[in-house]
C-alpha cells in the first residue's frame, strides 16, 4: 500500500525536459556563450484539472494557517483602514527584499510620494502598486483574468531601464534563472520556450479560478507554476507572489486584508527557492508546508501589529499634548494612521483648514515627535508618522524572527514524510 507522500507524488508529476536549438540574438560572452547550439528547457505539467493531494498533517497545518488569516480578516474594523495600507506596504517590501532590491524604510515612503532619488525604493513602490492593482481586480465575478496579470506588471516594470518595451506583455523570448548573462550556459533552471508560454497562461488563469481545492492550497502551487513558467522579462517573482493574495482575495479567505506571506518567505529566502525545486522535481509537500508556516506566522503576527495601531492615536494625543477637537491638528492625527506619508499640500487638502493653521498644526505635530520629515527640502516637505513608520519595518523584523522560533519548535516539519 502506498504512504500518503507516495500517492502525493504520484498525483504530481515532474517537469519533463526538451532540447531545442539555441543561438544567441545579441553577441556577448566567453566563446562557450557564442557558440551555445542547444539548451534543455523545463515543461511544467498542465494543471488546470489535475488534482492536489495533500495528507491529513499537512492538512490540518493549511487549516491552522486559514484560521489565523480568518481572524486576521474579521477583526479591528475600526482599524481597518490602516491596517490594510501597512499590511500592503510590508507585502511589496518583502518582495522585494526576495529578489535583493533593498531600500530604508523612509526611502520607500519618500518613493510612495513620488520622489525618485533611490531606483530601489522606486520600484518597491511600483511593486505596491502592481500588488494593489492585482487583487483590485478581482472583481463581482471573482475571476482572475490574464489582464489583471499583465496590467500589474505594466504598472510594476513601466519605470524600470531596459524593461519598459516588455512591460505588460508575456516574453516573446527564451529566458533562464542563473547561469551567464549571454546565453543559458550553466543556468539553475530554463522555463518553457516563449511559443509555449500563452497556453500554459491559460492553463494556470484556468487553476487559479477553480473552486474544488483549499484556497492555500491553491495559491502555493499557482504561485510555483507561475514561476516555473516564469511569463515574463523580468519581474516574475513579485508578480509571482502578488498572485498568491490574489487567490486568497478571489476565494474569499481575506476581504479586506493582505496577508503579508513574502515577509516570511524573505526570511528563509534560500529554502523559499529551494521548495520550488522541489515542486519541478513533482513533489508537492515541501512546497505547501512552508506556504502554510508562512501564512500562519504572517496572519498572527498582523494581528500584534492591528493591535499596536489601535493604540498609536492614543500614544499621540498624549505626547502632542491636549488639542481643541476639529483644529487642525486634531484633523491630521485622525489622518496619519491610514495616511501615514503626506505633504503639508495633502493635509491642507484634506483637512480643509486655512493654510496657516495646517501649517502651523504640522509644526507642532513635528515638534512633538509625532511627524519626521523624509526630505532635506525646506519648502514643499513630506511627512512621515514614526510610530506607523517604524510598525511598518518592525513587522517584518517580529515574522522572521518567529519563522525561526517556529523552526526550532518544529524542524521536521517542512521535509517530506516518509
Amino acid at each position: 500500500m502506498k504512504s500518503a507522500g507516495e500517492q502525493a507524488e504520484a498525483a504530481w508529476p515532474s517537469h519533463k525536459r526538451e532540447k531545442r536549438p539555441w543561438a544567441q540574438s545579441q553577441r556577448g560572452g566567453t566563446r562557450e556563450d557564442r557558440t551555445l547550439r542547444s539548451i534543455t528547457v523545463s515543461l511544467p505539467p498542465m494543471i488546470a484539472e489535475r488534482h492536489v493531494f495533500i495528507e491529513s498533517q499537512l492538512a490540518a497545518d493549511v487549516e491552522a494557517a486559514m484560521l489565523e488569516i480568518s481572524r486576521l480578516d474579521s477583526a479591528h474594523g475600526a482599524d481597518l483602514a490602516a491596517l490594510g495600507t501597512l499590511l500592503l506596504r510590508t507585502e511589496s517590501v518583502a518582495s522585494s527584499k526576495i529578489e535583493r532590491v533593498e531600500a530604508g524604510i523612509d526611502d520607500y515612503a519618500r518613493a510612495l510620494h513620488g520622489i525618485r532619488a533611490n531606483s530601489s525604493a522606486v520600484s518597491m513602490a511600483a511593486a505596491t502598486t502592481a500588488l494593489d492593482a492585482m487583487i483590485g481586480a478581482v472583481g463581482d465575478d471573482r475571476r482572475i483574468e490574464l489582464s489583471a496579470i499583465t496590467s500589474a506588471h505594466a504598472a510594476l516594470m513601466q519605470d524600470e531601464p531596459g524593461e519598459a518595451a516588455h512591460a505588460g506583455r508575456l516574453r516573446t523570448v527564451q529566458n533562464w534563472i542563473g547561469g551567464s548573462d549571454y546565453s543559458p550556459r550553466g543556468a539553475l533552471y530554463i522555463p518553457p520556450p516563449p511559443d509555449m508560454v500563452p497556453a500554459y497562461m491559460q492553463d494556470l488563469i484556468s487553476f487559479a479560478n477553480r473552486e474544488n481545492l483549499p484556497a492555500l492550497v491553491q495559491a502555493s502551487v499557482a504561485h510555483a507554476q507561475f514561476e516555473s513558467i516564469h511569463p515574463f522579462t523580468d519581474g516574475n517573482g513579485r508578480i509571482g507572489r502578488a498572485l498568491i493574495n490574489t487567490i486568497l482575495r478571489r476565494r474569499g479567505a481575506t476581504t479586506r486584508l493582505v496577508v503579508p506571506v513574502a515577509s516570511a518567505l524573505v526570511a528563509r529566502r534560500d529554502r523559499y527557492f529551494h521548495v520550488l525545486d522541489n515542486y519541478r522535481a513533482g513533489s508537492l509537500w515541501p512546497l505547501i508546508a512552508i506556504f502554510a508556516q508562512s501564512a500562519r506566522v504572517a496572519a498572527a503576527e498582523s494581528r500584534v501589529t492591528a493591535d499596536r495601531l489601535g493604540g498609536i492615536p492614543g500614544e499621540w494625543r498624549e505626547i502632542a499634548g491636549p488639542m481643541r477637537r476639529g483644529s487642525a491638528a486634531a484633523k491630521i492625527l485622525s489622518l496619519l494612521p491610514s495616511n501615514p506619508i503626506l505633504s503639508a499640500e495633502d493635509a491642507v487638502s484634506i483637512v480643509q483648514a486655512p493654510r496657516s493653521s495646517v501649517f502651523a498644526a504640522i509644526n507642532r505635530l513635528h515638534e512633538a515627535g509625532v511627524l519626521r520629515p523624509l526630505t532635506d527640502r525646506k519648502r514643499d516637505q513630506v511627512w512621515g508618522a514614526s510610530l506607523v513608520l517604524d510598525e511598518l519595518e518592525d513587522l517584518g523584523v517580529r515574522i522572521e524572527h518567529a519563522i525561526s522560533q517556529s523552526d526550532e519548535a518544529k524542524p521536521g516539519d517542512l521535509h517530506e514524510p516518509s
